[in-house]
């Protein structure tokens, strides 16, 4: 599992933005910036739409004025289902990365295998990516909700 110190592995990632996707290196994408990364295990799950992504996007100015450069949420979801959930959650000012084979979240070592319930998913976790290397990680133990919460990061910057 990726730790604090390591950075971001050179994969790539389906980022939606502006109502725009493109393909993008993740290690380039996270290069020169500070970013707020929110990872959670399905798009339109319930913890996922009604608590963990909805934190980061009523907290969104707090983390900006805490320096965070860009708020970004992934999900190991194709990019048809990110931009939908972005609209349906009213979370222009986040970007969406899409994840569809869990190639970026199996580099990270974040994975979970829910069987018959979605398959291949990320574990939850938020993270700080400084300048393409973690600088904070709060992953949960399972599918828990208790340490990658919007609260929590902001209180680690």
């Amino acid at each position: 599992m990726i730790k604090v110190g390591d950075t971001i592995p050179d994969t790539t990632i389906t980022v939606i933005k502006g109502g725009e996707q493109q393909q993008v290196s993740a290690s380039e994408y996270f290069a020169n910036k500070k970013a707020a990364l929110l990872a959670v295990p399905g798009a339109f799950t319930p913890t996922c739409s009604e608590a963990h992504l909805p934190g980061f996007i009523i907290k969104y100015d707090e983390l900006s004025a805490k320096g965070i450069d860009e708020v970004v949420c992934l999900s190991v979801n194709d990019s048809f289902v990110m931009k939908s959930w972005q609209a349906a959650q009213n979370a222009e000012n986040i970007t969406m990365l899409a994840d569809g084979g869990g190639i970026f979240t199996k580099a990270l070592g974040l994975e979970i295998d829910t069987g018959d319930f979605g398959g291949l998913r990320s574990r939850r976790y938020s993270m700080v990516v400084d300048n393409g290397a973690v600088a904070i990680l709060n992953a949960e133990e399972a599918t828990g909700y208790e340490v990658s919460d919007v609260d929590t990061l902001l209180g680690q910057l």
